[in-house]
């Protein structure tokens, strides 16, 4: 239930969406301290994929083991996967029955949102001098190296100076929060099929050309290949789809505003398109099958690094990593903040005056996000009639 009502109430995007994680898992329920969040939010940058719905497969698989990844992942991906295939069927108009001014709103939440999770990390994991001048550093190389390459370089200067910084300190290793259920060897076999899936599935299209295949092992591709996920992996689900006529440029544009309306990980754009696919598998079968594509690299990716790096980060040097890829981690958050978070939702000093508002009700008058999200699309409503 914890995710479900995080998946029907997180908008604003995968920055967001570990905003909201924070709040909800870490500083409300303590199913993990801040210091083994902000580890398993690492990892997750450093993996391909949706890092926020993995760094909430990860958080189940914590809590309750392999169900508990399961149940973590369909509760935060089910609504906007359902939203997005109900309105690619007709059913239901998305689009329409929000509007700009409420779309605008839930941006604005967004910020609130994000501008809470980088204060309340920062004054974890950038506590320091050192630490708080490498999240800086760390934000201004995503600014100068846009894209992947950014984001990959932050991490690894984060752990080159963490390592420098910490130098002669005892470091004490945390523990991992909980026995995951699984060793090394699933570990192995899980990357093992992750691998063997990436590199085979375009063989077999290649030798038995059913459309079927072609479907999975793109969307496949998609999700194990993308990094930063959320607006990042659009152009390359633009490249599978829209050329080969698989669905048309019109309806995919349709798509991507209505994904824009819902909660949830933006990777449930797949349950949309593979709903209006040209030919089956379409509708609710092809839905699911490119929703499970997907999401797939994920599981196996989490499932198969989690063993390895428990071990790892209990190791002086690892941890001495981590405090630099954390710190590193809150200058990520810090210019995601400001790009694309701010430039896309405070365009004001009405929009201003409603983040604002919505800071204070999560921080002061701790209120729960999903009644923030509510408020702010009202205030973006209503500031639009303005």
């Amino acid at each position: 239930m914890a995710f479900l009502r995080l998946g029907l109430t997180s908008f604003g995007g995968p920055v967001a969406h570990l905003g909201y994680f924070r709040q909800d898992i870490v500083e409300k329920r303590r199913w993990l301290d801040e210091r083994a969040y902000a580890d398993l939010v690492a990892l997750c940058q450093f993996l391909p994929g949706p890092a926020s719905s993995q760094v909430g497969i990860g958080i189940g698989l914590y809590r309750a083991g392999v169900p508990g990844a399961f149940a973590a992942w369909v509760g935060f991906t089910l609504p906007s996967a359902l939203a997005l295939a109900l309105f690619a069927s007709g059913v239901e108009n998305l689009g329409g029955a929000l509007g700009s001014g409420w779309l605008h709103g839930l941006k604005v939440a967004a910020v609130a949102v994000v501008a809470l999770a980088v204060w309340g990390m920062a004054g974890t994991m950038a506590n320091d001098r050192p630490r708080a001048s490498l999240a800086i550093a760390s934000a201004a190389l995503v600014f100068a190296v846009p894209g992947a390459a950014g984001q990959i370089g932050a991490i690894v200067l984060g752990a080159g100076v963490g390592i420098f910084l910490s130098r002669g300190q005892p470091v004490t290793a945390s523990p991992a929060p909980a026995p995951l259920g699984h060793g090394r060897t699933v570990g192995v076999l899980c990357l093992a099929v992750f691998f063997l899936l990436l590199v085979g599935l375009p063989i077999v299209v290649e030798r038995w050309p059913r459309h079927d295949l072609a479907v999975a092992s793109a969307f496949y591709r998609a999700g194990s290949l993308v990094f930063g996920g959320g607006h990042v992996v659009l152009p390359l689900l633009r490249a599978m789809v829209v050329p080969p006529g698989w669905v048309s440029d019109n309806l995919f544009l349709a798509g991507y505003g209505a994904a824009q309306a819902v909660p949830g990980p933006l990777f449930t754009f797949s349950a949309y398109l593979g709903f209006v696919l040209d030919r089956p598998p379409n509708g609710w079968i092809g839905a699911a099958l490119c929703l499970v594509a997907i999401f797939l690299p994920s599981f196996l990716l989490v499932f198969g690094a989690l063993p390895f790096w428990d071990r790892l980060r209990g190791r002086p040097g690892a941890q001495s990593a981590l405090r630099g890829v954390n710190a590193a981690v809150v200058g990520l958050l810090l210019a995601a903040l400001y790009d694309p978070v701010w430039k896309s939702a405070i365009a004001n000093a009405g929009d201003f005056i409603l983040a604002a508002a919505a800071l204070v009700l999560l921080a002061v008058w701790k209120l729960p996000p999903w009644l923030v999200v509510i408020f702010c699309a009202l205030g973006g409503a209503a500031l639009a009639h303005l």
